[in-house]
């Protein structure tokens, strides 16, 4: 008899997007009976007019509501521990987790571990240690993103950096995805153009690596497809005009379809990226970006007949040249410097980065098994920016 091997596939939420969707946050707290919610949100928000108003009209609605802020971009378990004392102190039955991808990840941690035994580490991505969370204990919450890249409200993961082991965590349980979303494009116009063109960039890496993944996913692959020809469509659009409320939803949209598609698998730009951030603490999508051609020329035996596909469904070309040339006018055009040493990564660590790579579970579904030397090479070359 042929020995089972299935594919699993899952898609996201309930998701309300449009100009001023933000105001469906009551009707959505009610809708999933959160009485008494947290917010957890960048620290710099409460200060953004549009924010600060959003906020009133939680404070409003919820009186005994708490605003958590205090994590960095690349957030650690012990701020995450912080969150969750704070939930925990106030009895809230929710969250609302407003920002870029650190903020929800952050959001997302708290709500699922509130009232879990054992440490969020106890529930890494590793075999089905997620199967030993009560889920009755986890708390529901409503994701509101304000960049457009981690896609991290439609993600049933979690990443979270580890302060003593100095590399990021990835957190999974099917049920720590948000119960609501709401995608407000209005939210992302006050975004610093660095990081509108980092997080565009990191949408595009979730959408591709999933798309070149082996595993097999076909519904994935149509995702990716679309999502990526928003991409080229918008994000030059966006780079060129901030204000295009237009071209900035359908980014948000192509980030949420980067997030729903990799669940087919991410591939050797994350399995780089997540120890590089932890280790650097680094821009994640700019990680992404700038390793983005290194790991496709990297790939290139592999992902040739596909890359050529993918060139033709952007109307870019028909081979695997087109497609790197499209990427890297897209990075010069967002202004993505060439190398990481532009960014401060040096080669100092190098082989370390190399043995956490072949760790990280992203490196499992990358179209090539790559070794701890061949890591290695690419880092070493997207370090001093040496494109052969």
């Amino acid at each position: 008899m042929m020995q089972a091997n299935f594919s699993y596939w899952h898609y996201p939420t309930e998701i309300t997007v449009g100009v001023g969707a933000r105001s469906k946050v009551i009707s959505d707290a009610h809708s999933i009976g959160l009485n008494n919610p947290m917010v957890v949100c960048d620290h710099a928000l409460p200060a953004i007019e549009i924010f600060n108003q959003l906020l009133a009209q939680l404070k409003e609605s919820h009186p005994n509501i708490a605003i958590f802020t205090d994590f960095a971009s690349n957030p650690t378990l012990s701020c995450v521990n912080k969150g969750i004392a704070l939930c925990q102190s106030q009895e809230h039955d929710g969250v609302i987790a407003i920002g870029g991808g650190s903020a929800l990840d952050v959001g997302k941690a708290i709500a699922f571990m509130a009232y879990q035994k054992g440490t969020l580490i106890d529930y890494e991505d590793i075999g089905d240690q997620w199967q030993n969370a009560n889920t009755k204990s986890i708390l529901p919450s409503i994701a509101i993103p304000t960049t457009a890249g981690t896609g991290s409200e439609v993600g049933r993961v979690s990443v979270i950096s580890d302060d003593e082991a100095n590399k990021k965590r990835l957190i999974f349980h099917p049920d720590i995805l948000p119960k609501r979303v709401i995608l407000d494009p209005e939210l992302t116009i006050d975004l610093p153009l660095s990081i509108t063109a980092a997080t565009g960039m990191d949408a595009l890496a979730h959408n591709m690596e999933s798309y070149f993944s082996p595993e097999f996913h076909p519904l994935a692959n149509g995702i990716a497809i679309e999502g990526m020809k928003m991409i080229h469509q918008h994000l030059p659009m966006v780079i060129n005009d901030p204000h295009n409320l237009e071209s900035r939803q359908a980014m948000m949209v192509a980030s949420l379809m980067g997030a729903t598609a990799f669940q087919k698998g991410l591939g050797a730009m994350h399995a780089l990226a997540h120890p590089l951030g932890a280790r650097f603490n680094s821009h994640h999508g700019l990680l992404n970006a700038v390793l983005m051609p290194y790991v496709l020329q990297a790939n290139r035996p592999s992902i040739q007949v596909a890359a050529g596909e993918l060139a033709r469904q952007l109307n870019i070309g028909s081979d695997f040249n087109a497609l790197m040339q499209w990427v890297l006018e897209l990075r010069q055009h967002c202004k993505i410097p060439h190398a990481l040493h532009e960014i401060g990564v040096h080669d100092a660590a190098a082989d370390w980065i190399a043995e956490q790579a072949i760790l990280d579970p992203s490196a499992a579904t990358n179209p090539i098994p790559f070794s701890k030397e061949q890591y290695r090479i690419i880092l070493m070359s997207a370090i001093h920016g040496e494109l052969k």
